[in-house]
């Protein structure tokens, strides 16, 4: 199995809480950033994305904390792919330590908004591979 696609984030200090740790509302925030990153990476360009009438969509956020990261640590995050037959998918976020600890997870239900319709598309994972030069980096096949 491979490695999951990854980026290397420093908290930054105006990231911070009155407790001196990461606020929770940039853990969903460096999610989305990686979760990005890993969609460039695959080859997908999110404006051909848009102009095609298609956005991604998270239905539901989920953020489990374990240990805090605090302002000047660097964070490796993760983006993991699982799909199935559906019209959603999940996005995996494991966010590591320098030393490997497990600072929190945060896992997304996602989709893709048929922007005209405004509902989502029947085969989220197709529109993707279709669109990916690395598919693999998505979680599906060539």
């Amino acid at each position: 199995m491979t490695e999951p696609f990854s980026v290397r984030l420093e908290i930054r200090s105006y990231e911070i809480d009155p407790q001196l740790h990461l606020n929770g509302g940039f853990y969903i925030q460096y999610a989305d950033h990686a979760r990005f990153a890993c969609v460039r990476a695959a080859g997908v360009s999110i404006e051909d994305l848009l102009g095609s009438g298609l956005g991604p969509v998270n239905l539901e956020t989920v953020i489990k904390y374990h240990r805090e990261l605090r302002g000047g640590d660097e964070v490796d995050v993760t983006c993991d792919w699982e799909w199935g037959d559906g019209k959603a998918y999940r996005v995996h976020h494991l966010f590591r330590h320098q030393d490997g600890g497990l600072a929190a997870e945060v896992s997304h239900v996602s989709g893709l908004l048929d922007l005209k319709t405004r509902r989502l598309v029947p085969d989220p994972g197709r529109e993707w591979r279709t669109r990916a030069t690395r598919p693999e980096l998505l979680g599906l096949a060539p």
